[in-house]
């Protein structure tokens, strides 16, 4: 069995910022939305509460700890074409230690900085929704 395919599975979403109010993407190599750019996150193990695992997921995924500033929305994160429902906390969050660095490069093909006037056209569905929970819907 496996979640977000055989049920529905619980995933976290961070939504970085730096001095520059530039967003932290990463390009996806995998499923869901392989091709796209995604804020991080990843699933909530069993036993696990969500907060544990932002911090654990990005710091698995970028080598940084971060501080939740605040739980900003819950995504619906289903992928009809793909199979896939999920069920997505999205926190905004600030680094308070570490250099961002990918971690798991076959898994995220790329890191980068984006301007929110100037994202890229494929955003995952996390992160477009957790844009719109801060009010950048005019900027998606």
């Amino acid at each position: 069995m496996k979640a977000g395919k055989d049920y529905i599975g619980v995933g976290v979403g961070a939504i970085i910022f730096n001095e520059e109010d530039e967003i932290l993407l990463l390009h996806r190599e995998k499923a869901p939305e392989a091709g796209c750019w995604s804020i991080p996150g990843g699933k909530v193990e069993l036993f696990e509460n969500i907060e544990d695992a932002i911090k654990r997921e990005v710091k698995e995924e970028l080598g940084i700890d971060i501080e939740i500033v605040e739980l900003v929305g819950v995504t619906n994160h289903i992928v009809e074409d793909e199979g896939m429902h999920w069920i997505a906390p999205t926190f905004l969050t600030k680094i308070v230690g570490g250099q961002v660095k990918n971690m798991e490069p076959k898994k995220h093909g790329a890191i980068k900085w984006f301007s929110v006037e100037n994202l890229p056209e494929n955003i995952t569905i996390t992160t477009e929704r957790g844009l719109e929970f801060l009010g950048m819907k005019n900027m998606v």
